[in-house]
């Protein structure tokens, strides 16, 4: 698929990821989602547990906000030392771009559809669906207790539009922001592939045939 990349959005729960490994599969794409953080977590210099750190704090975004603002006293003078939950997002944006500029490929989360949305090779997608359909897919897919599913979904919906505001000047889920937006609970997850494949495959043609025109 060339240069395509596929940015892909979900709420917890929608199968977003597993919508994107089997995106990447059938285009022939490379597939990152935590690879992404082993990636930049390498080249940063930061341990892998600070990436993981930084998704859990901003679950509460009072505490994710107090540790935006952290400062320390070198050498007798004051100086604002980078928080690191920054220096995470910094890491993996600029992962983003290298493989953004690379091409061919599938991110799932991080940002990506809004770090790439002026990248004319970007198809940017939000995957979502109905609260109890999420709830069942953590269930029964993702193995996780049913006393403890509405919480964890919760909490991971609040940590993912805490830090999708924070870092950007939009709003999480604000339809605006992709080209294409798929409610699994509507379409299920084999329509949703077959769906972003089509958009994706419309979106490489039209990009040649404009090639061929100049």
């Amino acid at each position: 698929m060339g240069r395509l990349i596929v940015a892909i959005s979900r709420e917890f729960g929608s199968g977003g990821r597993l919508i994107g490994e089997r995106l990447a599969r059938e285009l022939d794409l490379r597939f990152y989602d935590k690879a992404l953080i082993a990636l930049a977590a390498r080249e940063s210099g930061l341990a892998p547990e600070a990436f993981e750190e930084a998704e859990c704090d901003a679950a509460n975004k009072l505490l994710f906000n107090l540790s935006m603002g952290s400062s320390v006293v070198r050498d007798g003078l004051f100086w604002v030392e980078p928080p690191v939950g920054d220096r995470v997002f910094i890491a993996q944006s600029k992962a983003i771009e290298r493989l953004a500029e690379r091409g061919g490929c599938v991110i799932v989360g991080r940002c990506a559809a809004y770090l790439l949305r002026r990248n004319p090779d970007c198809l940017k997608v939000f995957v979502h669906g109905e609260r109890e359909d999420r709830l069942r897919r953590i269930v029964g897919q993702y193995g996780v207790p049913e006393e403890e599913a509405e919480e964890l979904l919760s909490r991971m919906d609040r940590g993912r539009a805490n830090y999708y505001e924070h870092y950007t000047t939009s709003k999480w889920g604000a339809v605006h922001d992709f080209d294409l937006v798929v409610n699994t609970t509507a379409l299920g997850v084999d329509l949703a592939v077959r769906l972003i494949r089509l958009a994706a495959e419309k979106k490489q043609g039209a990009e040649r045939l404009e090639g061929d025109h100049f």
